[in-house]
């Protein structure tokens, strides 16, 4: 997409630096087995968490997770999807290592990474920060007040107003943390899928099991337990619509062979003139596991 590694490769060289490949779990869809087969060929199959149903990134974690406990109860845990893009990687693997630092320290929590809004967009989760905690290290780590999934426009440019963050949906802190969380949130989700690797009847559980969203139907029931650490350097963008797949490549100068033949015809948020429409003009084990 971005004319080089797909997706998957990118988020897997952007965090080789900070997350021995051996503690690195990659948590895919069994349907998409055709595509990261290659992509994935020198990763241990004992890495590879292929879900046999897409049942949401609640499910996900909750497997993934489950995974990581079976070889270390005191990991720190750090989820990275990989429909991302991020303009200087070397500011975000700094906040990530803030992160895992202050997630030593605050075992009950867990840390999100907060990226400085640019427009009150509605498609994304906002994270609204608190009162600064004191042993957050080099980094500001902030308590959350509210998390907002998908708020309505007005909602949206008050949080820009306010300080609100959007929500990367990097998450980091202790094995345990996430644990308690997932308990206090889905623990008949949690309770199946435990049960389920007890008896190697995973399939079954994801068969009957409903989707879950880890951010509207955990994070966002639960903003207590959740800190928050601004990512202002990196360049954060989520790639999840055609709109800010092109958005994205035109505002970093970033021109792949599909967008060059495509150059002259219609593309949402993209014109002739090679310059954005003003309305969207914008400026996993111990120590740690990496989950892509």
């Amino acid at each position: 997409m971005l004319g080089g590694r797909s997706l998957l490769g990118d988020t897997r060289e952007r965090l080789r630096p900070i997350f021995p490949e051996d503690r690195t779990v990659f948590v895919m869809t069994k349907a998409h087995e055709m595509f990261y087969t290659e992509e994935l060929f020198d990763v241990d199959a004992s890495r590879i968490v292929a879900q046999p149903l897409n049942r949401g990134t609640g499910v996900a974690v909750i497997v993934a997770l489950l995974r990581v406990l079976q070889e270390d109860a005191n990991a720190v845990v750090a989820f990275f999807p990989s429909d991302h893009y991020f303009a200087d990687n070397a500011a975000f693997l700094a906040t990530v290592q803030s992160a895992i630092g202050a997630a030593t320290k605050q075992t009950e929590s867990i840390i999100l990474l907060g990226a400085q809004p640019l427009w009150p967009e509605v498609e994304y989760g906002w994270i609204e920060p608190g009162v600064p905690v004191s042993d957050g290290g080099q980094a500001p780590l902030l308590r959350v007040n509210r998390f907002w999934e998908k708020p309505p426009r007005a909602t949206a440019r008050e949080l820009v107003r306010t300080g609100g963050l959007w929500n990367t949906f990097v998450t980091i802190g202790r094995a345990g943390a996430f644990l308690n969380l997932l308990r206090s949130t889905v623990p008949a989700a949690l309770a199946e899928f435990e049960g389920a690797l007890e008896l190697g009847d995973v399939e079954r559980a994801y068969r009957d099991a409903s989707s879950i969203d880890f951010s509207k139907d955990v994070l966002s029931v639960q903003p207590r337990r959740l800190l928050v650490m601004p990512d202002a350097a990196s360049g954060w963008a989520d790639l999840g619509n055609p709109d800010r797949v092109v958005n994205t490549l035109v505002q970093n100068q970033i021109e792949p062979e599909w967008l060059l033949k495509m150059r002259g015809s219609y593309l949402p948020g993209f014109t002739t003139n090679n310059r954005m429409p003003r309305r969207r003009r914008v400026g996993m084990i111990a120590p740690s596991y990496g989950l892509k």
